[in-house]
């Protein structure tokens, strides 16, 4: 039987996710479909799962990686570390009932394309956003001992807010990550995070978690000043690799 792979998330229309691996099963020779289940509510991903048989994993993305930890059995321990899940991995008993583990591949696909842009000069870095892939990025920057500032648009006991951001604070936090989906098809591509741009320099790394479109204007005002830009497609692209290896581990 074809096994069914695919991705749960509100708006879909901007994931790269549905063409890559179904061109891979296809090169691959591999009996596999990959579906777009785009959903207005997490409770419907139940229903996926029940009619859906030979499901044997989905990724996950805005605005439910936290929502679905409530439908899983267990969690890896970077999963459960990080606290937010984008992929799930389904088995099944002998009598057919699902077990869903929860994952998180996006802490792989953001470290290793981090990695090799990091200098001396980046020691301390803004988290913009506290959503799912924040956590992920909060965990990778923890990982390689890098100090970081959470930021969101109101003041939290872990964040401070956008209008916090003193010159200070804009001058030693040298690695700024957008983990918000301002810029992104589907959510406003000439909308960006409210950081105080005119503060950037060349020292500046400015990193994009959306993908699509590949330069947003996050970006793009971070380039009109000097500073090193770098989108969020080679995360995407390493964290599906990672995805395919644990539904197939």
């Amino acid at each position: 039987m074809k096994k069914i792979y695919g991705i749960i998330g509100y708006p879909l229309g901007q994931s790269a996710s549905p063409a890559f691996f179904n061109k891979k099963f296809a090169d691959e020779g591999i009996d596999a479909e990959y579906i777009p289940f785009e959903i207005e509510d997490i409770n419907q991903v139940q229903k996926i799962i029940d009619v859906h048989p030979t499901l044997c994993g989905f990724n996950v993305t805005i605005p439910y990686k936290l929502q679905i930890m409530d439908y899983l059995e267990s969690m890896s321990p970077e999963a459960k570390a990080i606290q937010a899940v984008n992929v799930v991995k389904i088995t099944r008993d002998s009598q057919g009932t699902p077990h869903l583990t929860g994952h998180n591949s996006d802490v792989i696909g953001f470290t290793r394309s981090l990695q090799p842009l990091v200098e001396g000069k980046h020691k301390k870095a803004l988290v913009l956003g506290t959503g799912g892939v924040s956590k992920a990025v909060a965990y990778s920057l923890q990982t390689l001992g890098m100090e970081y500032i959470m930021v969101s648009r109101k003041t939290t006991k872990d964040a401070i807010a956008y209008e916090q951001l003193t010159d200070e604070i804009m001058s030693t936090h040298t690695l700024i990550i957008n983990c918000t989906p301002l810029g992104m098809v589907g959510h406003g591509i000439d909308k960006c995070p409210a950081i105080p741009y005119e503060k950037l320099t060349e020292r500046h790394l400015l990193y994009d978690v959306v993908y699509n479109p590949e330069e947003t204007l996050f970006l793009k005002k971070g380039a009109s000043r000097g500073a090193t830009i770098k989108s969020g497609y080679e995360m995407w692209y390493l964290q599906a690799l990672a995805s395919w290896q644990i539904w197939n581990e």
